[in-house]
Order: structure tokens, then C-alpha cells, then sequence
């Protein structure tokens, strides 16, 4: 009878510790995910900042060179995508959002004529961006 019962015992204890390995390593690769979804943020992040400094520069030389602001502008776009189709998180979601909404209000001040649009709000809508993507 105690064979039994240490048997029992035993292979409660083995499917106790399995159970417990399954959920620490299910857990390990969630926080994995997470990570990896961050990093991607902060890199595309990364590359947003990049182009708006692109931005910033190809409005300075606009009259030298019209096509390099919209270069500029649709690697933003571009960048905005990868992070909306990447994330769930609505802090992100929202900074991309805005991102947006400043990129199309420099596109509509050039389709008007404004050959300096004020890049100011997407360099602050980037920044935004920046902070909400760092883990």
C-alpha cells in the first residue's frame, strides 16, 4: 500500500513539475514576443527618425529638389505600417496615428503650394513615437 501511494505521490509530484516547466517556458516565449514586438518598435521607430530628419532636410532644399520631400514622406508612411501592422499596443497606435495625420497635413500644405510646410508636428508626433516604443 505505501508503494502505491509513493508511486502516486511520485507521479503527481512529475506532473506537477512538467505542468510547472510547460507554463515557465509558455511564459519565457510570451515575454520573448513582447520583446521582439518592442525591439521591432524601437528600430522601425528608429527609421521614422531617420526619415524626418530626411524630411527636414529635403524641405529645406525643396526648391532645389521637389521629389526628395515626397521621398522622404513615403518612408515615413512607409515606417508607420511595419509598426501599425506589428503592434496591438494603443499607446503605439495612437502615436502612429498622429505620425500620420502630421505626414498628410505637410503632403496637403505642398499639394496647396507651401513649398516649407512646418515639419514641426512630425518631428514631435516622431518623438512621441520614440517614447511609446521604448520598452
Amino acid at each position: 500500500m505505501a508503494a502505491s501511494r509513493h508511486r502516486r505521490l511520485g507521479r503527481s509530484t512529475a506532473i506537477a513539475a512538467t505542468t510547472a516547466a510547460v507554463a515557465l517556458t509558455l511564459s519565457a516565449l510570451t515575454g520573448c514576443d513582447a520583446m521582439n514586438k518592442a525591439l521591432d518598435c524601437v528600430q522601425t521607430a528608429d527609421s521614422i527618425a531617420d526619415s524626418v530628419t530626411d524630411l527636414q532636410q529635403a524641405v529645406r532644399n525643396a526648391a532645389d529638389d521637389p521629389a526628395q520631400t515626397d521621398q522622404a514622406l513615403r518612408s515615413i508612411e512607409r515606417n508607420l505600417k511595419k509598426i501599425g501592422d506589428r503592434t496591438d499596443d494603443t499607446d503605439v497606435n495612437k502615436a502612429v496615428d498622429d505620425l500620420g495625420t502630421a505626414v498628410e497635413n505637410v503632403r496637403t500644405a505642398l499639394a496647396d503650394g507651401d513649398r516649407t510646410p512646418d515639419v514641426g508636428p512630425v518631428t514631435d508626433a516622431a518623438g512621441e513615437l520614440t517614447k511609446v516604443c521604448t520598452p
